[in-house]
């Protein structure tokens, strides 16, 4: 078995979600007592939101750089980096490393593939939903077409992740409103909505709406047992 690298911390809440999703899909491909080799580099979210904030995104860049070659040191065979915004900064964390680098709309784009969606809703923090550099990689690796929330429902939930589910916070009020929101997207022709940042798992999931969600958290973590499990 392959040692996953997890660069975490982004929020700590959804970090564990991968923790917990990585070994119980080690358990149930392999039984008994197995479960995940991991090393984790947990950085302090505080600062990277500020970064994000007053649009730092090269020094962002740094510390996660910095984390990945940490990783990479303390014997991980591949990285995975537990959060989809600072996937921005995805090409220059990989040029700091020799090992693999497990991307999250690579595994998210394959699975919607998979299930046979071609045009999907989205859902995450604003840079996710209103920046290019994960709509861009569905569309041009996956031929995936992605649609957005309004500006008034962006905000709501780019407000939502850092307000409420990065700090645990549950709120019956946001759960319904975020199924609002999905059942908008779906009315403009999404056949299934990306839940594009990492905390959203924790207030929706498949139980919550009759239209498929994509949870990010899970497809990422998965993707990682897979790799970690696959023969060399």
């Amino acid at each position: 078995m392959k040692t996953i690298g997890i660069i975490g911390g982004m929020s700590w809440e959804s970090t564990a979600s991968y923790y917990k999703v990585i070994n119980q899909a080690v358990k149930a491909e392999k039984g008994g007592l197995h479960c995940a080799k991991v090393v984790l580099y947990s950085v302090d979210f505080a600062e990277i939101e500020s970064l994000q904030k007053s649009d730092e995104w090269d020094k962002a860049a740094s510390i996660l750089n910095h984390a990945a070659q940490s990783l990479e040191k303390a014997g991980a065979d591949f990285v995975v980096l537990a959060t989809n915004t600072m996937h921005r900064v995805y090409d220059e964390i990989k040029e700091g490393v020799s090992i693999p680098f497990l991307h999250i709309a690579d595994a998210t784009g394959q699975n919607l593939i998979d299930k046979g969606i071609t045009k999907v809703g989205l859902i995450g923090t604003a840079f996710t939903m209103e920046q290019d550099f994960y709509k861009q990689r569905l569309k041009s690796k996956f031929g995936i077409e992605v649609i957005i929330p309004n500006g008034v429902q962006r905000r709501l939930v780019h407000d939502v992740i850092y307000d409420e589910l990065c700090v645990g916070k549950i709120s019956a009020r946001s759960k319904q409103d975020f199924k609002t929101i999905i059942e908008d997207l779906t009315a403009e022709g999404a056949q299934g909505v990306i839940l594009g940042c990492t905390e959203i798992g924790l207030l929706i999931d498949s139980s919550d709406t009759d239209i498929p969600v994509f949870d990010t958290t899970a497809i990422h973590a998965q993707a990682a047992v897979r790799e970690a499990l696959r023969q060399i």
